[in-house]
């Protein structure tokens, strides 16, 4: 067993079992022999953890070349020798989900998926190189440019490739995809938890972040598949241009997409030079590139930042909460 002596971070094991509680607890006890099953399955050796695991134990290998070529791995993920990303995480939805998205995209605008098994939890991915990070960018209004032509690439997808990965509303998008709307019945949650209050967070921006999300997921207009968690930490610089990993599969409005992106990165987006002027200038880039109006990009940043507080209280992680309410008031303030 080429995993006999792995040896996990603390922290790893601590995220793993608090998320997942006891399919967490048996998926740790299960990892060394499924990744040896991985290893056998395609041909991986010299399997590496990347620094700073969190909710999944994603690794560096070099996938072996098949003595008969690339036709002997039908069925095994063809093609890929080479550098690899192994990707292993406790099997649920939002796994699920990633998995789908990226057959779907199948290697436009995202890191190319070469095998999977959904069941077991198990993803072999393309390495993207030099793999430099989106966050890496100190030119922030390049950063926008960059992410804005990612984001079109991920939506245009559905164009050009054949109908079993187009979007259209059937039971293979209901049950494979998650959709926008359950994120943000978490606010109803919220409410339930508060006794119809905000807690914690303050009333004014739950009261806006409620009423836009109401209204947009209400127009029911404008869907697409979208990454669901698109930011800098999440775009890799490689030999194909820039591209997403870890897409989450979410259906909803596009302009969700943005969300995400705008309250990152998170180690510079509060702390350096005026946050108000930094969200003015990205609107407007997002807004000449996705052709979408700057107010509703605005306000998609809002229900995200606060989606994102509450998601931070329900995790017991006050310190991002606080940030996330930060954001959504610098997005009011902003000037658009």
């Amino acid at each position: 067993m080429i995993t006999k002596a792995l040896k996990l971070p603390s922290e790893f094991i601590q995220t793993i079992q608090n998320t997942f509680d006891e399919d967490g607890r048996r998926w740790l006890a299960s990892l060394p022999a499924l990744l040896d099953q991985a290893a056998r399955r395609w041909d991986l050796t010299d399997i590496r953890p990347v620094p700073n695991l969190s909710y999944n134990f994603v690794a560096f290998a070099s996938r072996l070349p098949s003595p008969l070529g690339t036709c002997a791995r039908k069925g095994r993920g063809a093609g890929g020798e080479g550098e690899v990303i192994l990707k292993l995480g406790v099997p649920h939805r939002e796994l699920t989900s990633e998995i789908a998205a990226l057959y779907h995209y199948a290697g436009r605008g995202v890191c190319r998926l070469l095998d999977a098994d959904a069941e077991k939890g198990m993803l072999l991915l393309e390495r993207l190189q030099p793999g430099h990070m989106l966050a890496t960018l100190e030119d922030d209004e390049h950063a926008t440019e960059i992410a804005a032509g990612v984001m079109k690439n991920l939506w245009e997808s559905s164009s050009d490739f054949p109908d079993t990965f187009r979007l259209r509303p059937t039971e293979v998008v209901t049950t494979k995809f998650i959709q926008l709307k359950d994120w943000f019945d978490g606010f109803q949650t919220m409410r339930k938890r508060f006794n119809d209050g905000t807690g914690p967070l303050p009333k004014h921006l739950v009261e806006t972040a409620e009423s836009l999300s109401r209204d947009f997921l209400s127009e029911n207009k404008d869907e697409v598949l979208l990454h669901g968690d698109f930011h800098h930490y999440n775009v890799l610089e490689s030999a194909r241009g820039w591209l997403a990993i870890d897409p989450k599969g979410v259906i909803g409005p596009r302009g969700y997409e943005v969300g995400p992106f705008m309250i990152n990165p998170i180690e510079r987006f509060l702390n350096e030079g005026n946050p108000r002027v930094r969200t003015g200038r990205r609107i407007g880039i997002l807004s000449d590139m996705l052709g979408m109006e700057r107010e509703r990009i605005r306000a998609w940043g809002i229900c995200h930042a606060v989606l994102s507080a509450w998601w931070c209280i329900e995790g017991n992680d006050l310190d991002f909460g606080e940030y996330s309410v930060r954001c959504a008031e610098v997005f009011i303030e902003a000037r658009v």
